[in-house]
């Protein structure tokens, strides 16, 4: 039986950050990691939940880029992993700075990785999980009831939907 591959997909990550230079460090980072960066949110004030305030204070703000160079979705487990391990090397008194998501957009779905687990994801390897956040359906995006707040959010779709038409075009 022969093996059959996957589609490639459009690699992004998802950035919370308190200090635009962690901001900007991490970034770099992973540039050099996958490939040059096609494309950047607006920073967005993340407001939608305490969730990280204690670990990483406030004010706290979000971006996303994404990467050219498309990926077999069967890495995003690993580049978790990878994302996980930059966030570590910038802790200070064991917390961290900035939380950086891994996802990938392919023809049918929006999924990011997470360390999580919950009923509705999907383990992956190594403890790493995958979350659906949007379906794509019928050329728009659908939420599932799991979609965070915040995925919800125009400002997240502009990118989303940008990142849609990079996808398809390039």
């Amino acid at each position: 039986m022969l093996e059959e591959k996957f589609k490639k997909v459009k690699l992004f990550s998802g950035f919370i950050y308190k200090n635009i230079e962690d901001f900007n460090k991490a970034k770099h980072l992973l540039s050099e990691h996958f490939s040059e960066i096609d494309s950047e949110s607006e920073e967005i004030p993340f407001i939608f939940t305490k969730y990280y305030n204690l670990e990483m204070g406030t004010p706290l703000y979000r971006k996303f880029i994404s990467f050219k160079k498309k990926i077999d979705p069967d890495e995003l487990a690993n580049i978790k992993i990878l994302t996980n391990n930059i966030e570590n090397t910038f802790m200070v008194d064991n917390k961290r700075p900035i939380n950086i998501d891994p996802g990938f957009i392919s023809d049918a779905n929006v999924i990011i990785a997470t360390a999580k687990n919950h009923y509705h994801r999907v383990p992956l390897t190594k403890g790493i999980y995958a979350h659906i956040e949007y379906v794509i359906k019928h050329k728009a995006f659908h939420f599932m009831e799991w979609t965070y707040p915040d995925f919800k959010s125009e400002e997240y779709l502009v990118f989303f939907k940008e990142l849609k038409v990079l996808f398809k075009t390039k």
